[in-house]
């Protein structure tokens, strides 16, 4: 399954396209679930030979599977390459937040839609973290690999960021399970209940 031509440069319109496709979607969960060749991905999937091997060969052209010591892999990291390649344009303001204080704070640590760098002040530092603990569902319990999961979009030092949230009383940790116990809520201004 190995291809000679040079790969393209991954680009998110490159994964889209990628993976519009319902069978080489299905092909791509397949091995990044463990399927680690193409009878396994056949047995997963329930596809035809011949579609995962089509798939495959796409898969692999675009950058996104490769064999490794006569394994297909997934090449995960090509979705980071592609975020990190999208060309960036300043972000609106009122995106962030529309408090204009908060905002400056996170147009200065936000970049790309990931922290650039953690504040060394607490003050600025809490604006982020109540900014970042949005991402989280008030009333939902998740385990520690899908906070790990989440806070890793935002910053490659996952474990901090939790520990920052733990202790600014933002999440809260029982037993390897988290739930966000702090932070702004969005409110409805047609209801009085939150959202």
């Amino acid at each position: 399954m190995t291809v000679d031509a040079e790969k393209p440069e991954i680009t998110s319109d490159l994964l889209v396209g990628l993976l519009a496709e319902p069978d080489r979607l299905a092909t791509f969960a397949a091995v990044v679930l463990g399927a680690a060749d193409q009878a396994e991905i056949v047995a997963r999937t329930g596809l035809p030979v011949r579609t995962v091997a089509a798939a495959l060969r796409r898969l692999e052209s675009g950058g996104l599977v490769e064999t490794v010591d006569g394994r297909t892999v997934a090449v995960v990291d090509a979705f980071r390459a592609a975020v990190r390649a999208r060309p960036s344009a300043p972000p609106d303001p009122a995106e962030l937040d529309p408090d204009r204080a908060t905002a400056a704070v996170l147009r200065t640590f936000v970049r790309d839609g990931r922290i650039s760098q953690l504040p060394a002040a607490r003050g600025k530092r809490r604006l982020l973290l109540e900014h970042l603990v949005t991402i989280f569902e008030p009333g939902v319990r998740y385990p520690e690999a899908e906070v790990n999961t989440l806070l890793r979009a935002w910053h490659d030092d996952h474990a901090a960021l939790r520990r920052y949230l733990v202790d600014e009383d933002l999440l809260t940790r029982r037993d390897g399970v988290y739930w966000r116990s702090g932070g702004p809520v969005d409110v409805d201004p047609t209801s009085e209940e939150p959202r």
